[in-house]
């Protein structure tokens, strides 16, 4: 479940997957993605040990970031209710449809 939404933003931002590899299988995972506009190294992990320092030290349970060119985007905040929300608008008749999803979920087959 952590990954999912993560390969679905990498898609939706850089495009189609070209290729992929995975290093590390398990409770910790990583690999690397070719995309059309991007080549991703990338790496998920169910480990609290993992946690960078400023997120234990903030006493969270989940850190989300990307660095593009070597800079550093962090995104862990504002995730809360958004299963929520889109099953709300999914049942207003405003939600995704399996086009919208498909990319992602092949892409996690594969891997």
């Amino acid at each position: 479940n952590i990954g999912i939404h993560f390969f679905d933003m990498l898609l939706w931002i850089f495009g189609e997957a070209k290729s992929s590899r995975v290093e590390k299988f398990g409770q910790k995972m990583a690999g690397t993605l070719e995309l059309e506009k991007a080549k991703v190294s990338w790496f998920l992990s169910l480990d609290a040990n993992d946690l960078p320092d400023e997120a234990n030290n903030a006493q969270k349970r989940t850190f989300r970031s990307i660095k593009i060119n070597g800079e550093e985007l962090e995104f862990s905040d504002g995730f809360t209710n958004l299963h929520t929300e889109t099953y709300r608008q999914i049942l207003a008749g405003n939600g995704f449809g399996i086009d919208d999803a498909s990319g992602s979920i092949i892409l996690t087959d594969i891997i």
